[in-house]
């Protein structure tokens, strides 16, 4: 697999995280460069922070204005920088011996989605998520508070093109399922005793034609009629626990 660069590397300001789990959980990770941090003493006291970081007290208010409007930063705030590529063919090749999931996003771009399916994605053992670089949202605050810790434990894959990455996976042993509302199957039937690989659109659209074109079989969650669709974290973590419950 060609090496390319990562649109999602910074062009100009570091990303900065809040909130007690996605801060913890970036100076826990190894692979994760921890630039600065910001705090208030109550919040960095229990901390074990390396004596090389460096460290500014602050109020409340000053991180107030350091973060989105009304965002909860539980008094702390660290500077980092976005964790090193990871390449699907590695991914696989860890993964070659076990039945953990796939998830494959489709041009989901909300990062309070991503980050919530990062964080349920971690919670069921998936092998690893892949999205498309140019249609999935950076690493940043908002979306390291809703994974809650799970960005920095979860494999996240992104890949040029999601057609290429499909055939990949298929190529891996796994049995790509799209899910889609329309689709005759019902998601647990469709799963069977293969790997399975996950594969969800955005919100609205859902998945595009070649992307469906790059599945073996399209699903659907079986919701009441009453509700045309569900929001597509929330279909992530079914479909992840219908994978895991087999």
């Amino acid at each position: 697999m060609k090496r390319g660069h990562r649109s999602a590397k910074p062009k100009g300001a570091f990303p900065r995280f809040y909130g007690r789990h996605a801060v913890i959980a970036a100076l826990a990770n190894p692979n994760r460069i921890v630039r600065k941090i910001w705090g208030t003493r109550e919040a960095l006291a229990p901390l074990d922070l390396p004596p090389v970081l460096p460290i500014v007290y602050a109020d409340v208010a000053d991180m107030g204005r350091m973060v989105p409007s009304d965002a909860p930063h539980q008094g702390i705030v660290a500077e980092v920088e976005p964790l090193d590529d990871v390449w699907l063919d590695e991914v696989l090749e860890q993964g070659r011996d076990d039945k953990r999931p796939i998830l494959v996003l489709d041009q989901v771009t909300d990062p309070h989605n991503v980050g919530a399916i990062l964080r349920s994605a971690a919670a069921f053992d998936a092998l690893c998520i892949v999205t498309q670089d140019r249609h999935a949202p950076p690493e940043s605050g908002v979306l390291a508070r809703a994974a809650s810790g799970a960005l920095e434990i979860m494999p996240w894959v992104r890949v040029v093109n999601l057609a290429r990455a499909l055939d990949e996976i298929a190529e891996a042993g796994y049995w790509r399922i799209g899910l889609d509302g329309d689709a005759d199957t019902v998601l647990g039937d469709a799963i069977g005793e293969s790997r399975a690989a996950l594969v969800l659109g955005a919100e609205g659209e859902g998945l595009r034609h070649n992307s469906m074109a790059h599945c073996d079989i399209l699903a659907k969650l079986p919701i009441s009629p009453r509700m045309e669709s569900l929001n597509v974290s929330n279909a992530a973590a079914i479909a992840l626990y219908a994978a895991a419950s087999r």
